[in-house]
């Protein structure tokens, strides 16, 4: 099977969204880690300012005397100022060079004479935030660089983002590979799915551990098994039809040929033969199709009452003539299913027992049921079937020699068989006491069930109806 060439595959997309979620979460905490921590360096550089202002606040010294008892950090300086004179001005290094910035000095200046005491100004260090004192003999004024400051944050995120982009490499080469071990059986599933044809459906997966993948792979098996039952079915009944449509085509034919067409005598028993012949090629024709409906699914579900279904099938089959029908027992549970394909079923066992029990012999319908199922049978008195030959009633066109002659098309227990399966359920067939067959229809039934439902005792003898046989 030839596969349209894909420019991604479905693991390098995968791969790729699993990298993408995990790279951006590094950017985002990567971004937040770094805004929080340069908020936290400007808070620390307000806080050393504001210390500043308090400490200069009550001091009386001259400026030029305070600023030379100040040690400055690597980051900050103290300068003196007369206007844009320098006073006086703490070393550098180890702190700021500011008295040699005549730029920065001129702002300072300026801001000052403008009655800004705090601020932030450029300067060859960067931006700088800065605080000023008026003291006796001058303003001392205070600077701090925030770059410099920043300069841990700034290597911080540097190192943060180096490791990021290892890390993302490592899960990009490790992830490479567990997605590899991770669509692998998907792989071994598209191979094998691509293998099966209709003429070798015997292909299946193998799983592997427990996960979704291996459910899949359980859930395709079930799918190809079903697919394999239904071609079987499908083969078997084009098989069969070709079969049993052969002989009513070929007793038509020959009888044609073999007619004298000046012999009205002749020419009517032909005719009459042809339509019979045709009629049961149409019953045929009807129970295939009613067959393939029943084992395609074709079912309406509904929540059925047992025992009025009981009720029901019982009058329909009270006028099949030639026997008395009773209703021996109701079970009064709920099943879920076709109604409709059960009283086609039931009534059908009822038939294929009238068939073969002499007439005027009683036959007894009724439902029982327990727990789990609810059996739907069909009793009578007659010559029984040998529990030899059980096993094959329920089969395509395999139909009992009786010693009598008995009409149809030998799908009416298939058919039975088929509703019963198609409910979940299945068939039996067992002995009457005294002499003849039980044949039954085990469905499940639906869920709890209330003692309001649970089985009746034994009603003997429920006579529905009696027709004498006729002709």
């Amino acid at each position: 099977m030839s596969r349209t060439p894909r420019p991604v595959s479905t693991r390098v997309r995968f791969l790729g969204a699993i990298l993408g979620v995990v790279l951006l979460g590094m950017i985002i905490a990567g971004g937040v880690t770094f805004l929080v921590q340069s908020e936290r360096v400007v808070a620390n550089a307000e806080r050393q300012l504001d210390g500043f202002v308090s400490t200069l606040s009550t001091s009386s010294q001259d400026a030029a005397a305070l600023v030379a008892a100040t040690i400055p950090g690597r980051t900050d300086g103290t300068v003196a100022l007369d206007g844009t004179r320098v006073l006086a001005t703490t070393p550098a290094p180890p702190g700021l060079s500011v008295g040699d910035d005549a730029g920065l000095v001129a702002s300072l200046a300026d801001q000052i004479s403008l009655g800004n005491d705090r601020g932030r100004l450029d300067s060859d260090h960067g931006p700088v935030l800065y605080a000023a004192v008026e003291t006796r003999g001058g303003v001392v004024v205070q600077v701090i660089s925030i770059d410099q400051r920043m300069e841990l944050v700034t290597l911080s995120t540097v190192t943060y983002g180096i490791s990021a982009l290892v890390v993302l490499l490592l899960v990009g080469v490790a992830g490479w590979f567990v997605t590899g071990r991770l669509f692998s059986p998907l792989r071994r599933l598209r191979d094998t799915t691509d293998a099966i044809t209709i003429d070798d459906l015997g292909t299946r997966l193998r799983a592997h551990g427990n996960d979704e993948i291996s459910d899949l792979t359980t859930s395709v098996n079930s799918m190809l098994d079903r697919l394999a039952m239904s071609v079987d079915a499908q083969r078997q009944l084009l098989d069969d039809v070709r079969h049993e449509l052969k002989t009513p085509i070929t007793i038509v034919r020959g009888h044609l040929e073999m007619m004298n067409p000046a012999d009205p005598h002749d020419v009517t028993e032909t005719r009459e033969l042809g339509i019979a012949e045709l009629d049961r090629l149409a019953r045929l024709v009807d129970d295939i199709d009613t067959l393939a409906d029943v084992e395609s699914g074709a079912l309406e579900a509904a929540v059925i009452d047992v025992g009025a279904l009981t009720d029901r099938v019982a009058e329909l089959a009270g006028a099949i003539p030639g026997h008395t029908w009773t209703i021996d027992q109701r079970a009064r549970v709920r099943i879920h299913g076709d109604a409709d394909r059960l009283v086609q079923a039931w009534l059908q066992l009822a038939d294929n027992a009238a068939k073969y029990t002499p007439e005027g012999t009683s036959i007894e319908i009724g439902s029982t049921a327990d727990d789990t199922t609810a059996h739907l049978w069909v009793r009578d008195h007659g010559p029984g079937i040998p529990p030899a030959a059980r096993h094959r009633v329920f089969r395509r066109f395999d139909r009992l020699s009786t010693g009598r002659g008995v009409d149809g098309s030998g799908l009416g227990l298939s058919i039975v068989d088929a509703i019963a399966k198609a409910h979940d359920g299945h068939c039996t067939v067992g002995d009457t006491p005294g002499g003849g067959a039980t044949v039954a229809l085990h469905i499940p039934v639906t869920g709890a069930q209330s003692p309001a439902e649970l089985p009746t005792p034994v009603r003997a003898g429920d006579v529905v109806m009696q027709r004498e046989a006729t002709g």
